[in-house]
C-alpha cells in the first residue's frame, strides 16, 4: 500500500483541499512533477495548468491553477496558488476572458522582457484551454 502525505491547495479566496494524498501531479514551471510521500524537500513555481490529486481514499481530483508556488516536504505538499478552481467549475468563457486580458496587456507592453513574459503566459493559457476543455 502506498504511503500518504498531507496535501493542501490554497488560493487567496479559500482553502480548496486539505487531505491525505497518495500522489499529486503539479504543473511546475520547468515541467510536470509528481509528488509522493518522502519526496525530497523542494520549492518550485507553478504555471497555469491542472493539479491532479490522488487522495488516500483512492479518488482522483483535478484543480485548475493559474500560477503560484509549491512547497514540498517528505510529509507534506502545499500549493499556494495565485488563483485556483476545481476543474469541474472551469468554463471556456472564464479561460477566454483570461486569454483576452493577457492579449490586452501584451499590446500595451513596453519592454522586451514584459512582452516575453506575457507571450509565454498567453501560450500557457491557450494550451490550458485545450487541456481542460477539449474542442
Amino acid at each position: 500500500m502506498a504511503e500518504n502525505f498531507t496535501f493542501e491547495l490554497v488560493s487567496p479566496e479559500r482553502l480548496l483541499l486539505s487531505e491525505k494524498a497518495i500522489e499529486v501531479v503539479i504543473p511546475a514551471t520547468e515541467g510536470e512533477m509528481t509528488v509522493l510521500a518522502n519526496h525530497a524537500p523542494t520549492m518550485t513555481t507553478i504555471k497555469p495548468g491542472v493539479v491532479s490529486v490522488k487522495t488516500a481514499s483512492g479518488k482522483t481530483e483535478r484543480y485548475v491553477v493559474f500560477g503560484g508556488f509549491a512547497d514540498i516536504l517528505p510529509t507534506s505538499c502545499t500549493i499556494l496558488a495565485e488563483s485556483a478552481v476545481p476543474a469541474s467549475e472551469m468554463s471556456r468563457e472564464t479561460l477566454q476572458k483570461r486569454i483576452e486580458a493577457v492579449r490586452g496587456e501584451l499590446q500595451g507592453a513596453d519592454s522586451h522582457d514584459r512582452k516575453f513574459h506575457l507571450e509565454r503566459h498567453l501560450a500557457e493559457l491557450t494550451h490550458l484551454n485545450g487541456v481542460v476543455i477539449p474542442a
